[in-house]
């Protein structure tokens, strides 16, 4: 299509010369030996007729190449978008399939700001760019062979007149272009990150009075970002003043160069408005050409960033070999020999720890603030993998390839819990389509989760209220039993409750403890809590210091054995301990 384009824009220009040549001096019709044959054989009458035929063929050609233009381009910004959607997509989909150890270490704002502005920066500013610069390339190259052809010498000044104009600007502006280009990319990070944390805290941003200062964590990078773009763009605009003089003089000095070679004006007319009229095509060409160039340049610190992310991809797509095996929890769970440290960390937050939970048990894991509960469940849940050691279910060993089926039978509930601005209904089944949402299912968890009454009572939908960002009209607790009824929706295998009750008042925690308490002959269950009425009534109940299990038992074996235990729990030394202990 673009070298079309080009071939109908070189028509056009082309097809000004006999017209105006025919225009200035009638008499050509019979000395051009072309002409002529066009005349004879289309039988005219008169130089009157066919210099309209002349015209109608010149604006037929003009439409045409305007048009075919309009469908290139057209085409091309189809192309262009479609690329921005496929590599949008392929990014977050690349995201999402990075282990959960990964996200440790990036900041969400970072990958918001990739996937929604340098995906854009990246189509806008380099595949765009570069498929302008290929059409206008073939345009240029057309334009110039054309009025080479009709004067070589002249054709040749001109286009190094051109050349040396555009090849000077860009060359002294070339590593500028670069150096800011780099510091947008960084002027976009900082802001993208200010906007999160500043509307991400904002109770806490209320309350403290620091609306200004997130307001100038945002001002000062914004100014950075908006100062880089709007200098990329002036640089992409400067030949254009430039070239403009050059284009009226040169037309001055090509009038005096062929009068001077002794051509009459007759003569001189239609070469004149051939080269008016290819400049007319060719300097706007030419300009896109360096500007799309320089927008490259401006741009190639965004391109970088996509490129290493794509590479990191594309490497975790070669290792991914999924393992479609079902498993089912017959015997136990067991983590065996596990140490595991954070990446950056030298000091383990797992070491050598064995722990053996029995299918359909409930067990318990507690320990002071920084023990190692959540690092332990994070690695039964799969989504932090042992450096040394195993997890395994019953005889299997869960590694990368099978950890999704595994991740399949579990329900977990995590202390924070992350709704959508969506239904509760939606809320619920998470991430379940629609129309596939099962509302028997709904109905299960929502009462175990002692949240069926509250819903159907209180809110004006039911459970086809919404309950806005992050579940802002919720109330703590109403958010801890939505995620409770989440977790138990899709009836696991497996449930584990991250100080799932901890902004629950005493009655409905009891309540909800009851109900689950009472699936802990179906089901698995494993507790973390800081509020030990929470695990008092575990079969077994881990006690973790410094990622190790110090002691396990029942609650009141534990309180009798363990003085760090009993010190926890607030309670003193018995006569039943000591009895115990001796």
């Amino acid at each position: 299509m673009i070298l079309v384009m080009a071939l109908l824009d070189t028509i056009g220009v082309a097809s000004i010369l006999p017209f105006m040549t025919v225009l200035a001096n009638p008499s050509t019709i019979h000395s051009n030996q072309y002409l002529l044959y066009i005349y004879t054989t289309l039988q005219f009458t008169s130089s009157k007729s066919f210099l309209l035929f002349l015209g109608i063929s010149v604006l037929t050609f003009l439409l045409l190449s305007i048009t075919f233009r309009a469908i290139t381009t057209y085409a091309q910004l189809r192309f262009t978008m479609m690329q921005e959607y496929s590599l949008g997509r392929q990014l977050v989909s690349g995201y999402l399939r990075q282990p959960y150890e990964w996200f440790l270490k990036q900041h969400s704002s970072d990958l918001g700001k990739t996937v929604l502005s340098e995906v854009s920066q990246v189509i806008s500013s380099c595949i765009t760019p570069m498929m302008q610069v290929v059409a206008q390339i073939s345009i240029v190259v057309a334009l110039m062979t054309l009025l080479i052809v009709t004067d070589p010498v002249l054709s040749l000044m001109v286009s190094a007149i051109l050349a040396l104009a555009y090849g000077t600007i860009y060359g002294s502006l070339r590593r500028y272009l670069g150096r800011i280009g780099a510091d947008r990319v960084a002027a976009n990070q900082e802001r993208y990150r200010a906007v999160s944390e500043a509307f991400g805290g904002i109770k806490d941003v209320k309350i403290t009075g620091q609306e200004k200062t997130f307001l100038t964590r945002f001002e000062v990078p914004a100014q950075r970002f908006a100062s880089h773009q709007a200098t990329a763009n002036i640089i992409g605009q400067l030949p254009r003043f430039l070239l403009e003089a050059i284009a009226f003089g040169g037309m001055i000095v090509l009038v005096l160069y062929l009068m001077s070679s002794g051509q009459e004006f007759q003569s001189i007319l239609p070469v004149l408005t051939l080269y008016a009229f290819a400049a007319y095509r060719l300097l706007p060409a030419l300009q896109i050409m360096y500007q799309h160039i320089t927008t490259l340049r401006f741009s190639s610190a965004a391109l970088d960033v996509l490129y290493d992310d794509i590479k990191n991809i594309s490497e975790i797509k070669k290792q991914k070999n999924i393992s479609t095996q079902h498993l089912e929890i017959k015997d136990k769970i067991s983590l065996k020999k596990v140490t595991y440290s954070y990446p950056d960390v030298q000091q383990p937050a797992i070491n050598n720890l064995n722990i053996t939970i029995p299918a359909r048990s409930i067990v318990g894991l507690v320990g002071t603030t920084g023990s190692g509960k959540t690092t332990t469940i994070d690695l039964i849940l799969g989504l932090l993998h042992p450096q040394h050691g195993s997890l395994k279910v019953d005889d299997t060993i869960i590694t990368y390839d099978n950890v999704r089926e595994w991740q399949k039978v579990i329900g977990y509930v995590p202390q924070h819990i992350y709704l959508t601005d969506d239904t509760v209904s939606a809320n619920i089944a998470f991430g379940v389509p629609r129309e596939e949402i099962n509302q028997s299912a709904i109905l299960r968890a929502a009462r175990i989760a002692n949240l069926h009454e509250f819903v159907i009572g209180e809110l004006p939908k039911g459970y086809d209220t919404g309950i806005g960002e992050r579940g802002v009209r919720l109330s703590g607790g109403q958010r801890q039993r939505i995620g409770i009824a989440r977790a138990l929706y899709h009836n696991p295998q497996v449930l584990i409750l991250d100080e799932a009750t901890s902004a629950l008042d005493n009655l409905t925690e009891k309540a909800v403890m009851e109900a689950i308490h009472n699936l802990g002959h179906e089901i698995t269950i494993i507790l973390i809590a800081h509020r030990l009425s929470t695990v008092r009534d575990c079969d077994v109940i881990y006690f973790l210091e410094k990622g190790q299990i110090r002691s396990q038992g029942s609650f009141d074996e534990l309180l009798a054995q363990s003085k760090d235990f009993r010190n926890m729990v607030g309670a003193p030394k018995t006569d039943v301990a000591e009895n115990i202990i001796e």
